[in-house]
């Protein structure tokens, strides 16, 4: 049985005439261009440790299949807005799962969809829980209950978010939770 036992975050932007080479510049600057990825939904395992990019970094081979949570957008559209955003929350409850959702939304700020990011993982660990609360409440207001119950300790955001190129030319932005083992 394979458990990830531990977690980093990052993202990236890479712009270029070409869809795939966008992408591949945006793994680029996330740090993770060398690594076959595995899209995996979205549970933050129980027990797993969050660590800085450049250490989880060095613990990877180049060409190792890697499982990551990822969100992911792309526009040839000039100026258009783009962003993608990984949320997480955690339970307050060490042997509990968390969760960490994904959204890539098109016309909204990179600030919009981090707290809208964070806002669905908590919104969904809360469901686990049993935490009452008024999904259509805004963000701020349901994290004020979500850490008054005392059920859910930690809640943040990873996103990145561009205009696309003003040429014409593929921009691709993207978010990543890398877990290892």
């Amino acid at each position: 049985m394979y458990v990830p036992k531990k977690i980093f975050f990052t993202k990236g932007v890479g712009t270029h005439k070409e869809y795939l080479a966008s992408f591949e510049l945006a793994l680029r600057d996330a740090q993770i261009e060398k690594y076959n990825l595995v899209t995996v939904s979205s549970i933050y395992p129980i027990g797993c440790k969050r660590i800085a990019v450049a250490e989880g970094v060095k613990e990877l081979t180049p060409g190792q299949i890697i499982h990551c949570v990822m969100a992911r957008n792309a526009t040839n559209e000039p100026n258009r807005l783009i962003a993608s955003s990984i949320g997480v929350a955690l339970p307050a409850n060490k042997k509990k799962y968390g969760y960490l959702s994904e959204h890539h939304p098109y016309g909204e700020t990179g600030q919009f969809s981090g707290d809208y990011a964070e806002d669905l993982a908590a919104s969904m660990l809360a469901s686990t829980l049993g935490i009452d609360f008024d999904p259509d409440k805004a963000w701020n207001e349901k994290e004020q209950v979500f850490k008054l119950s005392g059920q859910i300790v930690r809640t943040f955001n990873i996103t990145q978010s561009a205009r696309g190129n003003k040429d014409g030319l593929w921009t691709t932005v993207l978010s990543c939770g890398i877990l290892l083992p």
